[in-house]
């Protein structure tokens, strides 16, 4: 799997301010449902937030990775977004997160998710990409450093 086939520049946001969980995933939702008319923000909001019932996605270091199912979704689809300022996450290591991946797949899709799950929390454990991402820039350099 190569971040290319399941993300875009169009869902990627960078330098972005909010001040909680809920509003970040609210913005991942709308990256996703902005660009893919045949999904809402509110199925997609309430698919993320469904999973973080089940406990944090944040993976510690500033990273979280929230994701969840889609019935009715035949693809899998990503977002990201790089904050200016980290919000309380509830993350393993109770750190604030600035650097988000949503993911999201078919509800049938097993295999697949663990496969791309994997793959993303590898990525985000390389500190240079990290650091990188950090620093911010447009959406599209951010694409650009997601897809090496």
């Amino acid at each position: 799997m190569q971040i290319s086939e399941i993300l875009s520049p169009s869902r990627i946001a960078g330098n972005v301010d909010v001040s909680s969980k809920k509003s970040v995933l609210e913005l991942l939702a709308n990256l996703i449902a902005d660009d893919t008319p045949d999904l809402t923000q509110t199925e997609i909001f309430d698919s993320l937030c469904a999973r973080e019932r089940l406990g944090s996605t944040g993976l510690g270091h500033g990273v979280a990775i929230p994701h969840g199912r889609l019935r009715g979704s035949k693809q899998t689809l990503g977002a990201f977004i790089q904050l200016n300022e980290g919000v309380d996450y509830d993350a393993v290591d109770q750190q604030p997160v600035d650097l988000l991946f949503a993911l999201l797949v078919p509800e049938a899709s097993t295999d697949e998710h663990l496969q791309v799950l994997a793959r993303l929390a590898e990525m985000f454990s390389d500190s240079e990409l990290v650091t990188r991402l950090r620093q911010g820039g447009s959406n599209t350099a951010l694409y650009e450093l997601l897809k090496e």
